[in-house]
């Protein structure tokens, strides 16, 4: 096989050639060779060469990828031994009879991860191991002389068109070169008259040219400007619908998860063991953790294309350390650390920031600070920021005061050469920490694009070994931040729902909760309040109603469903009397808003609540909602509690 080769020159004398060699070394009866024919759409594999036909050549003529299990060889990019051989496979034919393969071997010949010929083998034994592996070893090499006999092909060809236009070039030549002379004896009698118009006229147009060449660089710089302000406008909007596609694609199933474990891990209601109960706390804990990370993907990606709204309003300062201590004493006490907070007498008590964007920088860095930190201590110091200081790493103007908040650790700290890097998406200082301590390498990307959205900025004084100590500047704007910088405001944001502790924390934020008489007392209200009253949940995927009408149900109501909304409007139209509508927004035939508009178009349903529900939660969809006839508006994945709560007042009202 290896001199076989050798001076061949086309491809057909290739394909024979190999067939008939390969077909009767791999014990096979029946063989065909194809070659790729055209690009993309328009790919076909020619059958080039074939071994043993019955009076006819074996093998179709051509096909396309993915047509017939050959066909699929090639999109799959494998090779596929058939055993089973239907009874109207073509037969091996000799003189004495026919006889039909009990073996096929397909398998395609693969050149810089494109394929290019497919061989099929058929046999009357199973091919062997050692077979398999010669055919394997075969077109490793074949891809690369299938390459260089077309590009020797080509070469030829191009060679030859070559000569034939020197040659029909050499004749325009000889057949211009005698008009020259003729002109070139009319243009002397003539160039003593029209010398100084010739100069004048090389003059005018030496200035055309200049003039032309300086338009056309206009307008191609126009264009350019234009197509490339275009291009930028359909990826921002691409983006705006990738993101709130994903985030509906992605909490729409979160939603059932969340709602079920949170059920399944009740103590009081379920007839788990206490171990199950734990596994069901464990789905639900993980299920936030998961929801978490979602929504810190969508606001770093939100950042980026500049579409995170923030909003500038009073922050009291003077409540910031005892928030700390509440939030995150109690988690460091766990792994024996020390956590104190310390705040300057001269720090002013009021701050205009944006407050969601503000805590949650220094969530991530308080958590980061503690998961980090195995023995020692976690302390944070609020103080009024030097302006000359600042200004090292951003510009101060504009700003009433500037505020600098350190937390210091004494953790496992990072290299100088890692300070940096840690600073971008998905990186932490080596995937060793990321196995041992857990997290995606987002949070501190995300703490430095929200300081330099609230005109601020973040940095690290750290050394191996050590503890770290970050930094965060942040400036008091009462007008917010400059307008050339801040043009979240004239765009879509896709929300993050609820607001929900960073993914890269894995920290649990504990909340207070009510004395268990205070609770007892709710529980039963509740139950009375919602006993007996019809709730008709309108959703399109059945793991939700699954959910809500599993949840609901436990609290004493009646549930009717509906997958999309022309049930919706039957339902309605039979007469039930229905108490209250959960309206999922996302529908097939008919979508929630236009749903909601026919309902209200009934005079008898002006007064009956409709909440909606949606995981595709941008900005503006909550007016939408209301304006469509909503009387609330949820986002999902659901908290029960939120959705209980938002019940109770409007079937109290």
């Amino acid at each position: 096989m290896a001199t076989m080769y050798q001076r061949i020159v086309d491809m057909e004398a290739l394909g024979q050639r190999f067939i008939t060699r390969l077909t009767p070394m791999m014990g096979a009866s029946l063989g065909a060779f194809y070659v790729k024919r055209g690009q993309g759409e328009h790919t076909t594999f020619v059958k080039l060469a074939s071994f043993a036909g019955n009076g006819e050549e074996a093998g179709r003529v051509e096909f396309k990828p993915g047509e017939g299990l050959i066909g699929q060889c090639i999109l799959e990019k494998r090779s596929q031994i058939i055993n089973h051989v239907p009874d109207d496979f073509k037969l091996v034919t000799t003189g004495l009879g026919e006889a039909k393969p009990k073996s096929i071997f397909i398998t395609p010949v693969i050149f810089e991860d494109e394929v290019i010929a497919v061989i099929e083998l058929g046999s009357l034994e199973p091919f062997t191991e050692q077979q398999q592996t010669l055919l394997s070893r075969v077109v490793e090499t074949l891809g690369i002389t299938i390459n260089s006999v077309q590009g020797r092909m080509e070469i030829e060809r191009l060679l030859k068109e070559s000569q034939a236009q020197t040659e029909e070039l050499q004749a325009q030549s000889e057949e211009l070169q005698a008009q020259s002379e003729e002109m070139q004896a009319q243009s002397e009698e003539l160039q003593t008259q029209a010398e100084e118009l010739r100069m004048i006229n090389e003059q005018l147009e030496e200035r055309n040219r200049d003039t032309e060449e300086k338009s056309k660089e206009l307008q191609r710089v126009k264009v350019s400007l234009e197509a490339q302000a275009e291009e930028l406008k359909l990826s921002s909007k691409y983006k705006s619908e990738f993101l709130a596609n994903m985030s509906h694609e992605l909490r729409t199933p979160l939603n059932s998860i969340l709602i079920l474990s949170e059920m399944l891990s009740d103590q009081t209601e379920t007839g788990l063991s206490s171990e199950q109960q734990e596994f069901a706390r464990v789905i639900n804990t993980s299920g936030q953790d998961l929801l978490s990370l979602i929504n810190d993907i969508l606001d770093l990606s939100k950042v980026e294309v500049g579409k995170l709204d923030v909003v500038f309003e009073e922050t009291n300062l003077s409540e910031l350390p005892d928030s700390l201590v509440r939030n995150f004493e109690h988690v460091a006490a766990k792994k024996g650390l020390d956590f104190t907070v310390k705040k300057d007498k001269n720090v002013p008590d009021i701050f205009f920031t944006d407050q969601q964007r503000f805590q949650q920088i220094l969530k991530n860095l308080l958590s980061n600070a503690i998961k980090f930190t195995e023995k020692g201590s976690v302390s944070v110091h609020i103080k009024l920021a030097e302006e000359e200081k600042v200004a090292q790493f951003i510009n101060t103007s504009g700003a009433n005061n500037w505020v600098e908040i350190k937390v210091t650790d004494t953790g496992i700290g990072i290299p100088k050469e890692k300070q940096e890097q840690i600073f971008e998406s998905f990186q932490q200082v080596n995937g060793a920490t990321m196995r041992k301590y857990g997290g995606t390498g987002l949070g501190l990307s995300i703490c430095r694009e929200f300081a330099k959205l609230l005109g601020g900025w973040v940095i690290v004084d750290s050394e191996e070994g050590r503890g770290s100590e970050f930094t965060l500047f942040i400036p008091s704007l009462p007008q917010g931040v400059n307008s050339e910088n801040n043009t979240a405001a004239q765009i879509e944001e896709v929300a993050a729902g609820t607001a929900v502790p960073s993914a890269e924390t894995n920290v649990e934020i504990q909340i207070n909760i009510n004395d268990e008489d205070d609770k007892i007392i709710e529980d039963t209200n509740t139950t009375n309040l919602f006993k007996n009253k019809k709730v008709l949940v309108v959703d399109d995927d059945h793991r939700n109603i699954y959910a809500l009408k599993y949840a609901l149900e436990r609290e004493g109501m009646e549930i009717l469903t509906a997958e999309n909304g022309m049930e919706c409007l039957e339902i309605l139209k039979n007469g039930y009397s229905i108490d209250a509508i959960l309206m999922d927004i996302m529908m097939p035939e008919m979508d929630g808003y236009e749903t909601m508009r026919r309902i209200r178009s009934e005079g008898i349903y002006e007064e009956l609540p409709i909440i909606a529900l949606t995981a595709k939660a941008m900005k503006g969809d909550r007016e939408k909602c209301l304006k469509a006839g909503a009387s609330d508006y949820v986002s999902k994945p659901l908290k029960m509690d939120q959705l209980l709560s938002v019940l109770r007042v409007w079937l109290t009202n």
